[in-house]
Parts: structure tokens; C-alpha cells; sequence
């Protein structure tokens, strides 16, 4: 890498005041550390140390950095082409990448609308579901019905069936579209809480397009896990009222939760499903979002027989060939042992936190490993008791979890858990 490309002492003043970062303020209130280089599980700090990376790039990387097979893909696929446009062309590493994800999607997904990060395909999902119900004869259907505790996404379409309550996008609700909101999903879904969706949505059935859920794993609303049963009841209300059910799989996509896909806890398939994150084994941005036959057909046969949406960079050559790289080693099959052995050392090592406290909870699902304190954390000083132990995490209110890549040996998953419980330890 040439120079221009090095981290060098001034570049820290022109990252403070030219450089804005996600979720902080115009200058940053908090210096971040300047990564240099990445491999394995392993992010190398410009002052030379080096930190196991417990959150997988915001839970993308999932074969770590510098992954042979990855690295190989993006190179042969630069020899070709970096990029081309979609509309009215193709090519060979988006068509096969979209035949493969056909065959891993829950039974019956099988069509393939590529986008450029997982808000986007969260936005397509909404026009989907409202373009299928116009299409059907049903212009007035245009709300969605979720639950509470949910997150999709940073755009306004995704901000909308976001919980607005306490949430990041708090401050825009009263500018964005209304939606209906059921309770929270519970650990065990009781009949009363099956009977509460029930009513919900026999209530608002003539307005209502979809229901969009995380399914299983409600991520930045609160790294919460609930009872699969819930998706079987909201299958049901589904069907029965003519709606859509849409499984936001962005973040529980591709093994995270111990299944392929979160819908397979519950053995239900959803009409539209949306991907990103892990996708391409975080090496580049590209999402997906995936529909049955019969949302495709019922669109294409609609009044404007096409979906109107065109992101400039979906189908990206490069992405889709690593994202290719990426499934065909998930293909693989050592995902599962391997996110089956990091949930049994997180459950094992992150149990003495339990006794902190200032814990409120600790829990644990597949490659997922969660404590909530009782207030919220001070980010600053829970980073600090990590990388005190090697260990890279990013808290978020009362929240400390890590997502550590697959590939994660087992004493860099102990101690990406030592590190987890001191954070709560420090911030308690």
C-alpha cells in the first residue's frame, strides 16, 4: 500500500474536523482509533496494538479479514470488470450469485432484486408490499403492522417500522409514516400475546399492506431473542388477511442465529425477505431483497407493471463475485459447528457477569452473546476495559454484545468474553 494510503499523525486532525461519523456529533466527541490493517480476526491499530475483533465489523465479517477464498474472488472478478450497470445488462457474477441465494432462501423465495446496503433493500421490501397490494386492487393498503423493539434500517422507510419509542429515530416521529406496532415479542409466546397480534391486525386489515419483523433476533433495537412460535402466528395472520410477511434477515442472515436464516427456527417461509451485512463476508456493501413468485407476478401484472427502483450500484460485479466466495464457503457447512462452539463458550464464560450489579441480563444465541446492565453504559470506559483486554466491542445504551467472526479460534472467543463481562464489570 502506497503512502498516500498510510496513516499518518495529521490525518488524526483532518478525521476530527472533515470527517463525520455514524451516530456522533460535527466534530466527533470521541477520537476513534485508526485501524491500519486486518487479518484473521485481528484489527491492528496505528499505535501498534492489535485487538480481537469482537463484533465482526458490525457483524459482516464472518470469515474474518484477509480470507484467502475472498481475496482471490475480488482479484479475478477486478480482471474482468469492476463495475457495470444493470439496467437493460447483466452478468455472470450477479446471475449466479442470485440463483444461489435462491436455493439457500426459505422455500419459495426464489426471486432476486439486488441493492446496495440493507436500508435500501428494506425500502424496496416497503414498495413491494405496497406496489403487490395496489397491483391486487388495493390502493388503500398502505401501512405495515410490526412489533415493538424492532430495527431496520436508517433510511425514512426503514426509520418507519423502527420502534419510535426511545429509539435512535425518536426525533423523527413526528414527521414519518404511522404504522401499527404490536408489543414487544416475548421469550414465550403465550396464546394472549397470539391473541393481541390477532386482534391488532384483524383491527387495521383493510389499511394494512405487510407485516415486516426481524425474525427471531431483534438486533439494534435491543439484541433481544424471542419465541419462533411468534413467526408462525404472524404467518397465519398473514394469510388470513391478505397480507405480506416480510423477514428482515440483515443481520440474522447467514448463520448468525445457528440457522441459515432466522426463519428456520420457526420453519416458516416469508413472502419477502431482505439480506445485507454478511452478504459479501463484509468485504463489500451489497444487499438483496428476495420475494416468492407470487409477490414477482403480482407486481409485474399490476398497473405499472415494474418495480420502480434502480440503485446505481446494485448487482455491483465485484460484490456479487465475493458475495458468491462468501456463500459458496457457507455452502461449505463448517458454519454451523463453528457458530455451535462459539455459543457454547459465550454461554459458559459470560455467565459470571449474571452476578454483577449493575447486569440486568445476560443471554446468548448462536454467534450472538448479550449483557444488558440496568443503565445505560458509559461507551468511553466499557471500550476501554475491553481493549485493556485485547478485545475491540462497541456498547450502545444499556447494551454490551459481541458478534465475533465464525472463524474466531476458541481462546479468542473466551477472551472476547472475559473482555465482555469486565466491560460490564467497568461500567457497573
Amino acid at each position: 500500500m502506497g503512502d498516500t494510503l498510510s496513516w499518518t499523525a495529521d490525518l488524526a486532525g483532518v478525521d476530527r474536523e472533515t470527517v463525520w461519523h455514524p451516530y456522533a456529533p460535527m466534530p466527533s466527541a470521541v477520537e476513534p482509533f485508526p485501524v491500519v490493517s486486518a487479518e484473521g480476526v485481528r484489527l491492528r491499530l496505528a499505535d501498534g496494538r492489535e485487538l480481537v475483533d469482537g463484533m465482526a465489523s458490525w457483524w459482516s465479517a464472518i470469515h474474518g479479514y484477509r480470507n484467502p477464498v475472498l481475496d482471490r474472488a475480488l482479484r479475478d472478478q477486478l480482471d474482468s470488470m469492476a463495475h457495470v450497470m444493470f439496467g437493460g445488462l447483466t452478468h455472470a457474477p450477479g446471475v449466479l450469485l442470485a440463483r444461489r441465494l435462491a436455493g439457500m432462501a426459505p422455500e419459495g423465495v426464489e426471486h432476486v432484486f439486488f441493492a446496495d446496503s440493507g436500508s435500501v433493500s428494506v425500502e424496496v421490501a416497503i414498495k413491494m408490499c405496497l406496489q403487490y397490494q395496489r397491483s391486487q386492487g388495493h390502493a388503500g393498503r398502505t401501512r405495515l403492522m410490526t412489533v415493538r423493539g424492532g430495527y431496520h434500517g436508517d433510511t425514512f422507510g426503514a426509520m418507519a417500522v423502527t420502534d419510535p419509542a426511545g429509539s435512535m429515530h425518536q426525533l423523527w416521529a413526528d414527521v414519518l409514516p404511522e404504522h401499527v406496532f404490536a408489543d414487544r415479542p416475548p421469550v414465550v409466546c403465550t396464546e394472549e400475546y397470539a391473541d393481541h397480534v390477532r386482534g391488532l391486525a384483524a383491527q387495521h386489515a383493510d389499511g394494512l399492506a405487510a407485516v415486516i419483523v426481524e425474525p427471531v433476533v431483534q438486533g439494534a433495537g435491543g439484541m433481544r431473542f424471542y419465541d419462533p412460535e411468534v413467526l408462525r402466528v404472524l404467518r397465519e395472520v398473514c394469510d388470513e388477511h391478505g397480507l405480506l410477511l416480510v423477514f428482515d434477515e440483515i443481520a440474522t442472515g447467514f448463520g448468525r442465529s445457528g440457522e441459515l436464516f432466522a426463519a428456520g427456527h420457526a420453519g416458516v417461509s416469508p413472502d419477502i425477505m431482505t439480506v445485507g451485512k454478511a452478504l459479501t463476508g463484509g468485504y463489500m456493501t451489497l444487499a438483496a431483497t428476495m420475494c416468492t413468485t407470487r409477490v414477482a407476478h403480482g407486481i409485474s401484472s399490476g398497473e405499472a407493471p415494474v418495480l420502480m427502483h434502480g440503485p446505481t450500484f446494485m448487482a455491483n460485479p465485484l460484490a456479487c463475485a465475493v458475495a458468491y466466495a462468501s456463500t459458496g464457503l457457507l455452502l461449505e457447512g463448517t458454519w454451523r459447528g463453528q457458530v455451535a462452539g462459539i455459543e457454547k463458550l459465550l454461554t459458559e464464560h459470560l455467565e459470571p457477569a449474571r452476578e454483577l450489579p449493575g447486569v440486568a441480563d445476560v443471554r446468548v444465541l448462536g454467534a450472538i452473546g448479550v449483557i444488558e446492565m440496568r443503565q445505560p453504559a458509559d461507551m468511553r470506559v466499557a471500550t476501554k476495559a475491553a481493549m485493556d483486554l485485547g478485545v475491540w466491542i462497541r456498547p450502545f445504551g444499556e447494551l454490551l454484545y459481541v458478534m465475533p467472526p465464525y472463524v474466531t479460534a476458541d481462546e479468542d472467543v473466551v477472551r472476547i468474553a472475559g473482555a465482555l463481562v469486565a466491560a460490564a464489570r467497568a461500567s457497573g
